[in-house]
């Protein structure tokens, strides 16, 4: 049982980190995931802020999936299983390689729901990124919490975040090819400090969550969008962004980065290996 009232008393919790963007962390991210294709000489990849002071956690005080255990800034969801399923940025200015940046959260909403696909908690994060005495990234970040029963309904790959059914993309007019290498995934999870086991651990992703192989990450698919988009645009920084996970994507096969322009700006989806969208972005610039 889901006690939201407990829950919403996070509601206004509020972090503030910081951390340098440091020319070896710019190195790296670009060999993971390539260039933005920026304007700026000096300009950070775009979306690297994600991978900027996440949480240092000791190992004993992680939880059985590898996240920081429950009820410190994030609240105890007692829900097992935990998604990152999308939210909306605007951009106001570059973020400058060798820059500090400070990252100020603040829990914005917790909602319960049941539906279809059983009992979801939804927490809302709140984020400024602000950097040279500037707010450089707004962004609303939206985790969903759902029960590990579902795992026992159905093919992992059919049990969309929505719980709608899936459907087949869209002819693209820009299709990139990626490769969803454990290594990939691997390097992703370093550059981000990011413990969930569902990316590494196929034993755990396959035998406790109920998935089909390691799940790629959904900021690491929202990056290539981003970058995707800014090269279309020949460096130009996005103005406002929205992404939306609908699906799982999985590792072991190769998914396409798909781009259609539209009056004000790109629509963006990935794809899996049988056409079937993921992740949905609308980019504005």
């Amino acid at each position: 049982m889901v006690d939201t009232d407990y829950l919403r008393q996070w509601i206004g919790r509020k972090e503030r980190i910081c951390e340098t963007i440091t020319p070896n962390l710019v190195e790296r991210f670009e060999a993971t995931l390539g260039s933005s294709a920026h304007r700026m000489p000096d300009a950070a990849p775009l979306a690297i802020h994600w991978c900027l002071a996440p949480p240092a956690v000791p190992s004993d005080e992680l939880g059985s999936d590898g996240h920081p255990a429950r009820g410190g800034f994030l609240p105890p969801v007692p829900l097992p299983r935990r998604m990152w399923a999308g939210g909306k940025m605007a951009f106001h200015h570059p973020l400058r390689a060798g820059a500090e940046v400070t990252r100020a959260s603040r829990i914005a909403d917790v909602t319960h729901k049941t539906g279809r696909s059983g009992e979801l908690v939804f927490v809302t994060v709140e984020h400024s990124i602000e950097s040279d005495g500037k707010t450089a990234i707004t962004e609303r970040q939206d985790i969903v919490y759902r029960n590990m029963e579902e795992a026992a309904k159905g093919p992992a790959p059919s049990r969309r975040l929505d719980a709608s059914a899936p459907k087949p993309a869209q002819t693209a007019d820009h299709t990139e090819t990626v490769e969803a290498t454990t290594t990939l995934l691997f390097r992703y999870s370093a550059l981000t400090f990011n413990g969930h086991r569902i990316h590494y651990d196929l034993d755990y992703a396959r035998d406790v969550e109920g998935y089909p192989g390691l799940v790629v990450h959904g900021p690491l698919q929202a990056t290539l969008m981003l970058h995707m988009a800014a090269r279309l645009h020949e460096g130009q920084q996005p103005r406002e962004v929205s992404y939306r996970g609908v699906s799982p994507l999985f590792h072991g096969a190769a998914f396409t980065v798909n781009a259609n322009r539209t009056a004000n700006g790109i629509d963006l989806w990935c794809a899996d290996r049988q056409g079937i969208a993921t992740m949905n972005a609308s980019i504005q610039f």
